[in-house]
């Protein structure tokens, strides 16, 4: 083979022992449900006493001086 053939040949070999039959995993976005069906990433926890997935700063404030935090618990934390 001459040198001219080698230099076109190397490209596509390189080319060739790239490609993988293995496709990358993806994980969609809103894919992760916990076990009561909410969605972390958006910001969703499970409310016990509602029984539905919120957003703690989107509950009524109980009270202004409680955090999002205290207020999710006063809301949907059985006591």
């Amino acid at each position: 083979m001459s040198k001219r053939s080698w230099l076109l040949m190397l490209p596509l070999a390189l080319l060739l022992g790239c490609q993988s039959d293995t496709q990358p995993t993806e994980t969609k976005v809103g894919a992760d449900r916990d076990a009561h069906g909410c969605i972390p990433s958006a910001g969703y926890l499970w409310c016990e006493l509602q029984q539905q997935c919120v957003r703690p700063w989107e509950l009524t404030k109980t009270d202004d001086d409680l955090t999002p935090e205290q207020n999710f618990e006063a809301q949907c934390q059985p006591h």
